[in-house]
């Protein structure tokens, strides 16, 4: 695996996930965390789980998986071939899909706020919301038509190691969704009533079709020319199709448990859908840049290491991998937990998100930056298994996680009444029980992946974040003392500072306890400065 690589899709997924978070603050100003807002989030965790299952989940990782062993084992032209067969496939299967979702959103809709009547404070059934719901569900469902595709493009240039475009489509979805979705949510509603999101949803498919048509100059750079083939009854299709079916529910389980988070949610009270949403937001930045960062450029490595068995390549690859989501991800984890109020206060608090919805984002957020580490490392494992032909065990383990979500979320939520934190603590916990036996099994199945080097490096890296962590800590102390009374322009700069110099610290630290992916990433930085 090459670091410079994985430096590159970091830094364009960045810009991605920067993208999105201002797509956040932009809802947050405008709805904030109100019953209408709620709706709209709800609506769409329905394409976006489906996306995950169907497009940046199942059939990316079963497709590039496949699509590089042929490409190693078979060549180019037989290659593209399968190419062209899951390409038709997929559209007609995703169009499919799409009508079906349009058709029958009513009872979606039904099924995500039957919880509801439940919880810590009951939301009343309001038959307004429902309809908007219902509304922007059909209109975002042909979104996971172009995702799909999306992913499928995305898996081939990946294969031919080609990452930046591909992990900078995401940033083409961000601008599409917010500014598409701006100007006709102003044209349908100038005073940003319910009626504007509807335009919002619009702005999701007009995303959707930005980040599909962005890399096609790349895939005609590489050699495709698409054509139609409804030959399905090929080894390849198989094999992908086969590799999905297990991966439908494993390599997704987190976004199904958020899935469920949200219909809990919706039973919790006003906002907590959408303070759950918010708070997510900032725990994907990490995940994203890092966590999927590494994750795209090893799953093909990989792969290619498992064409004949698990070959000796394997190991070190994927080692390397966990360890450098370490490094990078846990100075996220601490900075998210330790700056929770400022990071909300300075991105979102404006407008109609006011002190009530920071204290209620920033209480989620923590809760969510518990499992961080385990949600990034899981990015890594998973797909592993995939390229080994274990796809099966994913596959129980998510199930178990599943409904250790399930008894949490009722526990804290019915039984203990407690608030929409019990919710993304539960998110948390299940990341965690899930990778620690998804790594224990791959250790049954590849041998040692440099179990004990991981946890010395996790022992000096957590040295070097409990000095970072006080950085953080004092921040809080004498800068974010009084955030209501402290100008935007004032918090921002000493936020700025503040990570600037917990960063460094944390940088400093390890590297003089000689963590080599310090000592890696620092040359790296110094290099590109003195070009």
């Amino acid at each position: 695996m090459s670091a410079k690589a994985t430096w590159k899709v970091s830094a364009a997924v960045m810009a991605s996930r920067v993208l999105g978070l201002a797509r956040e603050m932009v809802f947050a100003g405008l709805f904030g965390g109100s019953k209408w807002m709620d709706c709209f989030y709800l609506a769409f965790k329905v394409p976006n789980l489906l996306r995950d299952l169907f497009a940046e989940g199942a059939l990316s990782q079963a497709f590039v998986t496949t699509f590089s062993k042929k490409l190693k084992s078979e060549g180019e032209q037989s290659a593209w071939a399968l190419a062209h067969k899951m390409m038709t496939l997929a559209a007609v299967f995703m169009s499919g899909v799409t009508l079906l979702g349009i058709l029958v959103a009513p009872w979606i809709v039904d099924l995500l706020t039957s919880l509801s009547r439940g919880g810590s404070s009951p939301r009343v059934y309001n038959p307004a919301e429902i309809a908007l719901t219902v509304t922007m569900v059909r209109v975002m469902y042909p979104f996971i038509l172009l995702v799909s595709l999306a992913a499928l493009v995305m898996g081939m240039l990946n294969a031919k190691n080609v990452f930046g475009m591909p992990a900078l489509s995401s940033c083409f979805f961000n601008l599409g969704s917010m500014i598409g979705g701006a100007a006709l949510g102003y044209w349908m509603d100038p005073a940003w009533g319910p009626q504007s999101l509807i335009g919002f949803s619009i702005g999701v498919v007009i995303g959707g079709l930005a980040q599909l048509a962005c890399q096609f100059p790349a895939l005609k750079a590489v050699g495709y020319r698409f054509a139609a083939d409804f030959n399905w009854k090929d080894s390849g299709v198989r094999q992908i199709l086969k590799l999905m079916g297990p991966a439908v529910i494993a390599a997704s389980v987190v976004q199904i448990n958020v899935v469920v988070n949200a219909m809990f949610a919706y039973g919790v009270g006003e906002g907590a859908v959408s303070w759950l949403s918010y708070a997510f937001r900032l725990m994907q930045l990490p995940i994203g840049v890092f966590g999927v960062a590494v994750a795209t450029v090893t799953l093909p490595t990989l792969s290619r290491a498992a064409v004949s068995g698990i070959g000796e390549d394997f190991r070190p690859t994927l080692a390397k991998g966990l360890r450098l989501v370490a490094f990078l991800v846990l100075p996220s984890t601490l900075g998210l937990v330790l700056l929770a109020e400022p990071i909300v206060s300075v991105l979102y608090e404006r407008g109609a998100f006011d002190v009530t919805d920071r204290l209620q984002t920033a209480g989620a957020l923590r809760a969510y930056g518990y499992g961080l580490l385990f949600y990034a490392w899981l990015k890594v494992l998973q797909p592993a298994f995939y390229a080994i032909d274990k796809r099966w065990l994913p596959m129980i383990v998510s199930f178990f996680a599943l409904a250790l979500n399930l008894g949490f979320n009722y526990f804290f939520v019915f039984i203990m009444k407690w608030g929409h934190e019990s919710l993304a603590l539960t998110t948390s916990i299940v990341a965690s029980v899930n990778f620690i036996i998804l790594f224990l099994a791959m250790r049954k199945f590849a041998g040692d992946l440099g179990t004990g080097e991981l946890l010395i490096l996790l022992g000096k890296l957590l040295f070097a974040g409990a000095v970072m962590g006080g950085v953080c800590l004092l921040a809080n102390r004498f800068l974010f003392a009084d955030l209501a009374a402290t100008r935007f322009l004032i918090k921002a700069i000493y936020l700025g500072l503040t990570i600037g110099v917990a960063s460094a610290v944390y940088f400093v630290a390890a590297k003089l306890l000689q963590v080599s992916e310090a000592r890696e990433a620092l040359g790296m930085i110094t290099r590109k400065l003195r070009r």
